[in-house]
């Protein structure tokens, strides 16, 4: 990543928050790849690009469902000190209001996969709510289920909680506000997916409140690092979807036989290849618009 005249205030798994100003933080994605809670070696060409667009673009569509952290991503509108690093943060970097942020993942899952059915499988249920039996691999739920999570640091696992263990958290009232926003978040993005044959298997979110104390939307939202986006056109329960995301990476891992610890292996070309492929399509399939565009637009 490029060096910048400003204070680092964090680095997670993918993106560096800088200190702007006491109201503003640049947020930055970069081209790393986690799997498993462990950033990979070898990065993803484009990837930051492919993030940083879709938020922007999704950021737009939930406007009316509630705000959001975004002040700017064209650069020619960032701070006069980042002028000269306007081509490094060009496409994969936004200006952001500062948020307090709820210290909770809030997820919500249409469709059971992942860490969900591995929580079904053992319990017959998600997150401490019940589901009928027999369900598998890519089932569609009756409705969505909101399955938070708390938060871990880098190289940490994110721990699945009951809704009950977030109200004794966070208190009622704003338990019942996360749970709330995050399915209609997802229930708009599954909408607008659907209709562009893709299905959104699951989504987190952050949420936090800004200085006034509203709640919004921060960090990402509905990416394919966030989401598991799936082809409709494929989808058979039972076993492993396709997806516009990095599953094919995780496929991959888990062939190689890697334990899971860090560092973790680096990925042969075609692996990356076939993963910027999937990160670009997921771009240009949601938004209808080419990842060039949203670069040059930037």
């Amino acid at each position: 990543m490029v060096e910048l005249p400003l204070q680092l205030v964090a680095r997670g798994k993918v993106r560096e928050l800088y200190e702007v100003d006491d109201e503003h933080l640049l947020l930055v994605a970069s081209d790393r790849l986690s799997a498993y809670d462990v950033v990979l070696p070898t990065a993803i060409p484009d990837k930051g690009a492919v993030l940083t667009g879709l938020s922007v673009w999704w950021f737009d569509q939930l406007a009316d469902l509630l705000p959001n952290h975004l002040v700017t991503a064209r650069t020619s509108q960032f701070p006069e000190v980042l002028q000269p690093h306007a081509d490094a943060l060009r496409g994969r970097s936004m200006l952001c209001r500062r948020l307090s942020m709820v210290p909770v993942e809030c997820v919500a899952r249409g469709y059971l996969t992942g860490s969900g059915l591995q929580d079904y499988l053992q319990t017959g249920g998600l997150c401490g709510e019940q589901l009928a039996p027999g369900l598998v691999d890519g089932s569609r739920l009756p409705e969505a289920v909101f399955t938070p999570a708390t938060k871990a640091a880098v190289g940490d696992h994110d721990e699945n909680v009951s809704y009950a263990a977030v109200v004794d958290l966070l208190g009622a009232e704003l338990a019942a506000e996360l749970r709330r926003l995050t399915l209609a978040v997802y229930g708009r993005g599954a909408t607008l997916a659907a209709e562009r044959g893709i299905l959104l298997a699951d989504t987190k979110l952050e949420l936090g409140h800004d200085t006034g104390g509203r709640l919004m939307l921060g960090d990402e939202v509905l990416t394919p690092d966030s989401s598991r986006f799936w082809p409709a056109g494929s989808w058979q329960p039972g076993q492993a979807q396709p997806s516009f995301d990095k599953q094919y990476v995780r496929d991959w891992l888990d062939a190689s036989g890697w334990d899971r610890t860090a560092p973790g292996p680096e990925l042969p070309d075609d692996v990356v290849e076939r993963t910027r492929e999937k990160y670009v399509q997921a771009y240009e399939h949601l938004t209808g618009s080419s990842l060039d565009s949203w670069l040059r637009e930037a």
